[in-house]
């Protein structure tokens, strides 16, 4: 057994069902800033890249925000779900760094910058789903139970 298959195996153990109360909810508010982010496609150019640092055209900076919208869409339904839901995690992982480091910094580290204190959140969440996986109120346990019930 590898380390990941060791991670994933404690946190299949060791899930409490509260949990997936939580993945349910984390899953609501990704989708919901995929909602967000997708209505306000024209003006989001602007807020991700105001100075243009890295030296984006228009072109590529409607497809990082297009990806970005599908992704948390997507993501977000299959965390609610608990459908693949580690992959969905891992998935959300870089687009939350990013926001956290590229967006809400340059609107300086205030206490009162609620955008950074939700992508913070939202990421250690995620890291913890990473680790904790679906629980056992979701499609990857209902399928796993399944299989097994195929197999006896």
């Amino acid at each position: 057994m590898n380390v990941v298959q060791k991670v994933e195996h404690w946190g299949d153990v060791h899930h409490a069902k509260w949990l997936d109360v939580i993945r349910v909810i984390l899953g609501l508010v990704i989708l919901s800033k995929g909602i967000e982010f997708a209505s306000q496609i024209g003006s989001q150019g602007g807020l991700l890249f105001p100075s243009n640092p890295f030296g984006f055209n228009g072109l590529a900076s409607m497809v990082i925000i297009h990806t970005v919208a599908l992704a948390h869409l997507v993501g977000g339904v299959m965390i609610m779900l608990g459908l693949l839901t580690r992959l969905a995690v891992v998935i959300q992982m870089p687009i939350l760094l990013g926001a956290i480091f590229f967006v809400n910094l340059t609107q300086h580290f205030t206490f009162f910058n609620s955008e950074l204190w939700l992508s913070i959140i939202v990421f250690i969440l995620l890291v913890m789903f990473w680790i904790a996986g679906s629980g056992p109120y979701s499609v990857d346990h209902m399928i796993q139970n399944e299989r097994e019930n195929r197999h006896r």
